[in-house]
This record gives structure tokens, C-alpha cells and sequence, in this order.
């Protein structure tokens, strides 16, 4: 008999918080957004995911930040080609995903004035989007995006350089394989549940065991939902060939850096390096956590972030 899936620890706190769902046409496609929240907010914050997550991934530190930041209302879109938004019409790399981010501040923030936050995949997509650089080149008139960057889990070096790139180079040719397989083959192996749940288990570190199976039906329910094998192979090329540490030099905003002390994906020595590559930057580790703060940790995380935007006017 199959056991009934776990209830989110976080889900009286998710369920009181106001949402709001619409769609936004962007850089030739739609994008799905959720809204948390009063309509009436005072302060504004861009919440972009990581790869293969959607919009639910984040929603643990966006329930626990607003009921610390009460007059926040934060945006956190699907990125397109996952969850319920469409593929882009052109590639899914970096410097796409980036234009996309850019277009979406100036339809939902275009006094300049909001947060720009992005965990993991959407940390690199996050800091692309601030380059003053890359800016300059996409709307030379457009000045500040943002008025603060906060960085989850960011990914100081590409995954296939750093510590983890034995296991990412044996999830690479995973990769590889089912982009030779045929369509239907191929979209198949990158939707199997074994594949998600090796996933889930190299990056999970929570001794606590229902959080740890919760973490893993999580990742089951929305790793799969990514819109075609196209969109998920060059988006994952992205993922394992970008970082962070390309634009941190060329940001000119206050950023916070959150990550975990046990992260595979970006140890502390890479951390470290990371941070004195920005102009303005502080960090927080989180003990005894890795790549998963937004599951394992969102309110220690959430702490730290309303702490930071605590700093307006001040940094």
C-alpha cells in the first residue's frame, strides 16, 4: 500500500499568506506569476527559483519573510519552461533568462525601487540581470533594476569546475543521453523518478527524517514539470556551465549572500572567494545546512533577508 504523502511543515503558514496568480507577456512568451502579499505594500520583491523548482520552491521563505516584513509584497514568477510557463521562443541560456528577468522588473517594479532575489539556477540568472554592464547594453537609459540583491545557495564556479563536477558530469551525460534518445524516449528518462530522487539525496543534509521524505515527494511533485526536452536540456546546460561569479565584479548594488555551510555545490572556501568579488556585499552561512536552505532553513533564511532590506536608506 502506497503511504500518503507527507503535509508540508510550512503549509498553515503558506495557506495564511494572500496570493495572487496572473500572467505576463514577456520577451515573446507567458509568464506565470504569483503574487504574496497586501496589494497595498509599501516594498517590493522579485523572487526568481532555481532549476527544475517552480514558484512552490520558494514559498516557505516568502511566507515566513512576510510575516516578519508585513508591508512586503514579493513577486515569484515560474521561470519560463518550468512549472506552468511555456518555453521561450529562443534558447534558454544565461543571457536569455537574464533579458527575461530584466523585462519582467520593469513590468512589475519600474520605479527601480524593488528587491531582485534569486535561489541557485535563479541566483546566477539573478546577478546577470544586475550586471551594470548587460543593463547598459539591453536600455542605456534604464539606470538602477533594483535597489538590493539578495543571492540563495548562489553558485560561486560552474558546477562542472568545482567540487561537485563528478557528480554533475555523471548527470551531464544523463543529460546527453536523453537528448539523443528519441522525443518521447528522451522527455521520459529526464521525467523518471529515479532521477529526481538521486538528486534530492545528494543535496538534502536535514537529520530530521519526515522533513528529509518531505524534501524528496517535494521534488517528485515539480521536478518533471518543465515544458519540453529542448528547453530542459539548454537550461541545464546553463545551470552547469554558469555562476555567479561572471557579474559579481559589475554589480553595483547592496547584495546579500545566503548559503549553506555544507553545500556541495558551492563549499565555503568558493563561497568566500565569491563575496570578495562584489563592491558591496555581506555574507550568512547557515550551519549544518547545503544546497536546500529554502526547504531545511527558509525561516533562518527568511531572518536574514528581512534583516538586510532592514538596511534601506542605510547601505
Amino acid at each position: 500500500m502506497a503511504r500518503r504523502p507527507l503535509p508540508s511543515p510550512y503549509a498553515a503558514l503558506i495557506a495564511a499568506t494572500p496570493v495572487a496568480r496572473s500572467q505576463l507577456a514577456l520577451r515573446g512568451g507567458t509568464t506565470h506569476v504569483w503574487q504574496y502579499g497586501p496589494d497595498d505594500a509599501t516594498d517590493h520583491m522579485v523572487a526568481l527559483h532555481g532549476f527544475r523548482g517552480d514558484h512552490h520552491g520558494l514559498e516557505p521563505i516568502v511566507a515566513h519573510l512576510l510575516r516578519q516584513r508585513p508591508g512586503l509584497r514579493v513577486t515569484v514568477p515560474d521561470l519560463p519552461g518550468f512549472g506552468a510557463s511555456p518555453a521561450l521562443p529562443g534558447r534558454h541560456d544565461v543571457p536569455a533568462y537574464a533579458a527575461w528577468a530584466r523585462e519582467l522588473l520593469r513590468e512589475v517594479a519600474r520605479d527601480g525601487t524593488s528587491v531582485l532575489l534569486g535561489h541557485s539556477f535563479g541566483s546566477v540568472v539573478a546577478a546577470a540581470a544586475m550586471s551594470g554592464a548587460a543593463v547598459a547594453d539591453d536600455a542605456p537609459d534604464a539606470g538602477h533594476l533594483a535597489r538590493e540583491l539578495v543571492l540563495i545557495n548562489p553558485i560561486p564556479r560552474p558546477p562542472l569546475s568545482g567540487r561537485g563536477r563528478v557528480s554533475t558530469g555523471a548527470t551531464a551525460v544523463l543529460h546527453d543521453l536523453a537528448g539523443a534518445l528519441p522525443e518521447p524516449t528522451g522527455t521520459a528518462l529526464l521525467r523518471h523518478a529515479a532521477l529526481t530522487r538521486v538528486a534530492s539525496v545528494a543535496m538534502v543534509r536535514t537529520p530530521d527524517r519526515a522533513l528529509r521524505r518531505w524534501i524528496h515527494e517535494e521534488h517528485g511533485r515539480y521536478f518533471a514539470g518543465f515544458a519540453t526536452r529542448r528547453s530542459l536540456l539548454e537550461s541545464f546546460r546553463a545551470s552547469i556551465t554558469g555562476s555567479v561569479r561572471e557579474w559579481a565584479a559589475d554589480i553595483d548594488v547592496p547584495t546579500l549572500l545566503v548559503g549553506g555551510s555544507r553545500d556541495d555545490l558551492a563549499p565555503v572556501r568558493d563561497q568566500r572567494e565569491l563575496l570578495a568579488l562584489f563592491r558591496d556585499a555581506r555574507q550568512v552561512l547557515v550551519p549544518g545546512v547545503g544546497h536546500l536552505t529554502h526547504y531545511e532553513t527558509p525561516g533562518a533564511v527568511a531572518r536574514e533577508v528581512a534583516g538586510f532590506l532592514g538596511l534601506r536608506g542605510t547601505a
